[in-house]
């Protein structure tokens, strides 16, 4: 018996279905049910909520939020293989457990939320956990349509989300979700808590929306990002040269002198030159 249910251990899971990880798939399987009870918790309230979880595989963290009280789970997979290991779940939970066999780059849950937010909880695909998070982010209109995000990443790109400036890791990845998001690394967990155990150690990351975002156009605020972090140890005199504007201009909107460097510019800086960038283009 397992620590959270009466369903068999996922190790057993994994052998009944054949579900050996696919590296084109970006699949490491996290089998330490009480790890996956531990990321099902980072996202409580689980009560009366609707998850929406992507990559399940084996289902050792469907089973968790499922045993730890989430009311449904949208379970998006893209693996045929381990639909059935997931309908033996969903009929152990009854009418909880949504499963969705589709792509979740393309797939979108808003029609089955029934108008409520949901969370999203998910060991996501190594090979498009960054561009999953990127289309999150970027959803319009913003407020979106989810309350939370508890996603788990390469420690690499755990700490890209949560950078702030003068930090190293801080970068274009940073100034979006910080931008639309309060973010933090709650906790990391080893490889050898997965099979097969990937190279990295991996961090669980919260973001929770921010109702208001400081005001600008958010396309505009990623070409100014992107120019000011293509060429990252160059001044933004030299580096925001690629919008076709001044660059002092851009620097003097954010307060700051243009011979700084993008990785010293705080995200209401970022905002600033952005919103001074649409001034500029509506001028012309």
């Amino acid at each position: 018996m397992s620590a959270i249910d009466d369903l068999p251990p996922l190790r057993e899971v994994i052998r009944q279905h054949g579900l050996s990880a696919r590296k084109s798939l970006g699949q490491n399987f996290l089998l330490d049910l009480n790890l996956t009870a531990r990321i099902a918790r980072a996202a409580a309230p689980l009560d009366d909520c609707t998850i929406v979880e992507i990559g399940p595989g084996p289902g050792g963290l469907t089973r968790a939020l499922l045993a730890l009280g989430a009311r449904r789970v949208i379970a998006i997979e893209h693996d045929e293989r381990a639909i059935p290991a997931l309908q033996d779940i969903s009929a152990r939970y009854p009418g909880r457990l949504d499963i969705v066999h589709g792509d979740a780059m393309t797939f979108d849950p808003r029609p089955r939320l029934e108008g409520q937010k949901a969370k999203i909880v998910a060991n996501l695909p190594y090979n498009i956990a960054t561009q999953l998070l990127i289309n999150w982010l970027t959803i319009e209109p913003w407020p979106p349509w989810y309350a939370m995000m508890v996603l788990m990443f390469q420690r690499e790109v755990g700490e890209r989300i949560v950078a702030r400036e003068d930090e190293e890791a801080y970068g274009r990845l940073g100034v979006l979700a910080n931008w639309r998001a309060e973010t933090k690394i709650l906790f990391d967990i080893a490889p050898a808590a997965f099979v097969p155990p990937p190279k990295v150690t991996s961090s669980v990351v919260r973001l929770v929306p921010r109702a208001d975002p400081l005001p600008c156009d958010r396309r505009i605020l990623e070409q100014v990002a992107a120019a000011a972090f293509g060429q990252r140890r160059k001044m933004l005199r030299q580096s925001l040269k690629s919008l076709g504007v001044d660059p002092a201009r851009l620097a003097q909107a954010a307060g700051v002198d243009a011979t700084r460097r993008a990785e010293t510019i705080p995200i209401a800086g970022f905002v600033a030159m952005a919103r001074e960038l649409a001034d500029i283009r509506d001028e012309t």
